[in-house]
């Protein structure tokens, strides 16, 4: 089968024919029909995360967003069978852990994240194999397409769990979403759905736009305002009357890290879901004496545990949310390093996905 390999930090990847893989006893391997391209797909083709021990090793199939058809499962496998539509979450549990068995697999002791470790070869692949399963799978309801599905993928997902579950968002509450790529767009719509006022921050107007039709009651572009460090959180506070009750950093850079933190009302919490590049190496200085004065909660969210799609697809199922608008490009499996480096100059918008693996 064809498979995108990461060859050099930075480099294009090699296109190469692999072994399809073979399912153990409790795993499943899934034809993948769709791979969105994340911006963690950048981070581990960039080479980053080394400072965390956590960089990609060099002969690493990339790809941790796909959605597809189960096409063979080991002989311990209960809940799929060849033919099911289904999703694969990135971050995979173990099923038996204390964290997956409360369910949050998404930090499981002994997980393995898709498409950035050795053992888990990623999805940039016409075939990928799925370990613990019955875990692990999540099927696909009739009306979501594998397109839209993989738009879901790390993205969207990670969103709700920041919003929902890390955040507790409620309806009424003033959400601010610093960063419109994919996972901020993924938070403003979200959040617009959860009943939130969202306010949006980009550099790029096109984000900007993009996040307005998809529910940010305002927006604004920060080189609007000069060069003082206060004045995205001053602009948010006003419109706010006091401050966002959420705040996201959906990029990952410390300007974006500390404008949010500092956008947020007293008793109010900021998350942080994008990680952080070659400049910050996993630091970033922060208004410490600020959070405690005013019980500032700072949290973190990685992905999505796959016990709480039910309750996403519930969410899109009630409400008008189309993760399918986030897509605004599809692709072939060629084109991924072209598009990866695109990331690196912040030029890609919305959510990128493969959906051709003949080329």
């Amino acid at each position: 089968m064809r498979a995108a390999i990461l060859r050099e930090y930075g480099e294009s990847l090699a296109i190469r024919e692999v072994p399809e893989p073979e399912p153990g006893p409790d795993d499943a391997v899934v034809r993948v029909a769709a791979c969105g391209v994340c911006r963690s797909d950048w981070h581990a083709w960039a080479g980053h995360g080394e400072w965390a021990d956590d960089r990609v090793p060099r002969g690493q199939v990339l790809g941790h967003e796909p959605a597809g058809e189960v096409v063979a499962v080991g002989d311990s496998v209960d809940r799929f069978a060849p033919g099911d539509r289904v999703v694969v979450p990135f971050s995979l549990g173990d099923g038996t852990c204390p964290r997956c068995r409360r369910g949050h697999g998404n930090v499981c002791d002994d997980g393995r994240a898709l498409g950035f470790e050795p053992d888990a070869p990623g999805a940039f692949a016409e075939r990928v194999a799925v370990p613990d399963a019955d875990y692990n799978l999540v099927e696909r309801p009739p009306w979501l397409d594998a397109t839209a599905a993989a738009a879901l993928g790390c993205r969207y997902m990670t969103a709700y769990h920041a919003l929902a579950e890390r955040a507790g968002l409620g309806g009424g509450e003033r959400l601010a979403v610093h960063g419109c790529g994919g996972v901020g767009l993924s938070a403003v719509q979200l959040g617009d759905a959860l009943g939130a006022r969202v306010l949006a921050v980009d550099v790029d107007d096109e984000a900007l736009s993009l996040a307005r039709d998809l529910g940010a009651d305002e927006t604004l572009n920060p080189n609007e305002l000069g060069d003082d460090e206060e004045a995205v959180p001053d602009w948010i506070r006003t419109r706010t009357d006091g401050g966002a009750d959420v705040s996201v950093d959906a990029l990952g850079i410390a300007e974006t890290c500390r404008n949010s933190v500092r956008s947020v009302r007293p008793r109010g919490t900021h998350v942080q879901v994008g990680l952080t590049t070659e400049a910050e190496r996993g630091e970033v200085s922060l208004p410490t004496d600020w959070m405690t004065r005013w019980e500032v909660s700072f949290v973190g969210s990685r992905g999505m545990s796959p016990t709480s799609y039910g309750d996403l697809f519930a969410l899109i199922e009630a409400t008008d949310v189309d993760p399918a608008a986030l897509v605004s490009r599809e692709i072939s499996l060629s084109e991924v390093s072209d598009r990866l480096a695109v990331m690196g100059e912040y030029d890609a918008r919305g959510v990128e996905v493969v959906t051709d693996f003949t080329r």
